[in-house]
C-alpha cells in the first residue's frame, strides 16, 4: 500500500533550482541569479574584456510606507516596482530583487558612464510615477548606484561592492540621485569612513568642543544669551567643519551621542553665567524623529543642574517636517518643562507660514541670506520688515542671524527687530573665553550663581 506522501506532486530538480533562484514575492530572480549572470558574462568576456554594467536601485523612504500603511501595502509596491523594472530595462538585461527594497540589474550592452546614467535616469522616471494602493496613490523616488566591469571590479563580489558604494554615495547626496562608481568616489567614501571613526573616537574621549556666540539686544547691544556651536579640532585631521561632521553623525546614526555630549558641555558652561542669560542649542532632524529625545534632554539638564527655563532649542523647518507628528509631541513635552523653541533659518523653507500656524514656537530666527542684503536690497528689507510685523502680531520674538556690519545692525534696529547675533557682536569662542567676555562686558557679573 502506498503512503499518503507518495500521492503528493513531485517537484522536479528543475523546479527546485528555479525556486532557489527566484524571489518568492516578486517573481524576479534573486541574488544567486544576479551572481550567476555576472559570472557568466565575465567568463564570456574574459579574453576580450568588453565592459558591461551592473546597477543597484533603492526605493527612497520605503520604510515609512510599511509603518504607515502596513506590510501588505509595502509588498504591493515592491511587486509594482518589479513589474515596472521588467518592462523598462533594455533588451538583454536582467532584473533581480536584491534585498528588501533594493533591486539589482545587469546591463550587458551598457559600456560606459554616460550610458549607465542614461539608463538610470530612464528607470528613475519610470519608478517615480504614482503607485496604486487601491484607496490611495503613493509617490516614491529611487536612488541608483552603477559599477562597470572590469574597471570597478572583475568578479561578482567586487563589482557588487562597487555598485553598493556608488548607491551609498547617492543616498548621502539626497533622494533620487544616480552615481556611477569611480576611484574618486571610492576614495571619497573611504575618507568619510575614516572621518566617522575619528568622530566616534572624539565623542568617546569627550574631544568635540562647544563654542558660544553672543545673542544681543539690538537697542543697546547687551548680551542676553549665547548660541552653542560644535567645534572639532582633531589631532590628525585638523579643524573639521560642523557642516561636515554634524551631517555625517546624522547619516551614520550617532547624532544622539554627539548632541548629548555637546548639550552637557554647554549646560555646564552656562552654569557660570548670570542666571538671566539663556543657552540656545540646535536639535537635528534625527532627534525630532526619536520619541525619547525630550526625556534625554531633560535628563541631561537635570544632571547638570541647569534650569530648563534658561534653555532654548533651535530647530529648522526641514527637521520639523521630517516626522511632523513625532516632532510635535517632542516639542510640546519640552515646552511643558519650560524650554523655549526657536524656528531657525526662517524664510528659507517651503512653507514657513504653515509651520508657524501648526507649531507653537516661541521665537523666529531670520536667516543670514536676508540680513546680509538688508542694506542694499529693497526686497530683503521689506521681507524682514514683514517678518518682524508678523511675529509681533503672533507674539513671537525675533532674532536676526549673521549680522556682520554696523549698517545691518542699524537697519534691523530701525525695522523693529529686537535681537541679533553675528560677527559684528562677537565670534564663537570657547567656554573660558566666553566667561572672560562676560567679565569684561556684562554689566553685573555679581548676579552669577551656580544655583538655578
Amino acid at each position: 500500500m502506498k503512503s499518503p506522501e507518495s500521492n503528493a506532486p513531485q517537484v522536479s530538480q528543475h523546479e527546485l533550482q528555479a525556486m532557489a533562484y527566484s524571489d518568492p514575492l516578486t517573481g524576479l530572480g534573486n541574488r544567486y541569479r544576479l551572481r550567476d549572470k555576472v559570472r557568466m558574462l565575465a567568463a564570456e568576456r574574459a579574453s576580450d574584456p568588453a565592459p558591461f554594467t551592473i546597477g543597484v536601485a533603492n526605493i527612497d523612504g520605503f520604510k515609512p510606507i510599511n509603518d504607515l500603511f502596513g506590510m501588505q501595502a509595502g509588498d504591493e509596491i515592491l511587486c509594482q516596482v518589479a513589474h515596472r523594472l521588467k518592462a523598462c530595462v533594455p533588451d538583454g538585461a536582467i532584473v533581480t530583487r536584491h534585498d528588501g527594497d533594493e533591486f539589482a540589474f545587469v546591463l550587458p550592452l551598457v559600456f560606459e558612464r554616460t550610458g549607465a546614467e542614461r539608463v538610470g535616469q530612464m528607470i528613475k522616471d519610470v519608478l517615480s510615477a504614482p503607485y496604486d494602493l487601491g484607496d490611495r496613490n503613493v509617490r516614491l523616488s529611487s536612488s541608483f548606484g552603477f559599477a562597470i566591469y572590469p574597471f570597478a571590479g572583475d568578479d561578482f563580489e567586487d563589482l557588487l561592492k562597487s555598485a553598493e558604494t556608488a548607491l551609498y554615495r547617492s543616498k548621502r547626496r539626497g533622494r533620487g540621485q544616480i552615481t556611477v562608481y569611480s576611484r574618486e568616489i571610492a576614495q571619497e567614501m573611504k575618507s568619510a569612513t575614516q572621518l566617522e571613526q575619528a568622530l566616534r573616537h572624539a565623542i568617546i574621549t569627550d574631544s568635540v568642543d562647544v563654542h558660544f556666540q553672543p545673542i544681543v539686544r539690538l537697542t543697546d547691544a547687551t548680551v542676553i544669551g549665547f548660541e552653542a556651536l560644535a567645534r572639532w579640532n582633531d589631532p590628525d585631521l585638523g579643524f573639521v567643519s560642523p557642516a561636515v561632521f554634524v551631517p555625517l553623525a546624522e547619516e551614520r546614526g550617532f547624532i544622539d551621542a554627539l548632541s548629548e555630549m555637546l548639550l552637557r558641555k554647554a549646560a555646564e558652561a552656562a552654569l557660570s553665567w548670570p542666571r538671566e542669560l539663556f543657552l540656545s542649542f540646535n536639535l537635528s532632524s534625527a532627534q525630532l524623529m526619536d520619541p525619547g529625545t525630550a526625556a534625554n534632554i531633560l535628563s541631561i539638564l537635570r544632571r547638570v543642574g541647569l534650569d530648563p527655563r534658561r534653555v532654548e532649542l533651535e530647530i529648522t523647518e526641514t527637521a520639523v517636517m521630517t516626522s511632523a507628528d513625532t516632532a510635535q509631541r517632542i516639542l510640546t513635552e519640552l515646552q511643558n518643562a519650560g524650554i523655549r523653541i526657536s524656528l531657525d533659518d526662517f524664510g528659507t523653507g517651503q512653507s514657513s507660514l504653515g509651520r508657524l500656524r501648526d507649531f507653537s514656537f516661541d521665537k523666529v530666527k531670520i536667516d543670514r541670506a536676508f540680513v546680509s542684503r538688508i542694506s542694499t536690497d529693497r526686497p530683503s528689507e521689506h521681507i524682514i520688515k514683514a517678518i518682524v510685523a508678523m511675529c509681533d502680531g503672533l507674539d513671537l520674538e525675533v532674532v536676526a542671524e549673521g549680522i556682520e556690519e554696523k549698517s545691518e545692525a542699524e537697519k534691523l534696529r530701525s525695522l523693529g527687530c529686537a535681537m541679533g547675533q553675528g560677527y559684528f557682536y562677537g565670534r564663537p569662542v570657547d567656554a573660558a573665553a566666553t566667561h572672560r567676555y562676560l567679565q569684561e562686558n556684562y554689566r553685573d557679573m555679581a548676579s552669577v550663581s551656580r544655583s538655578t
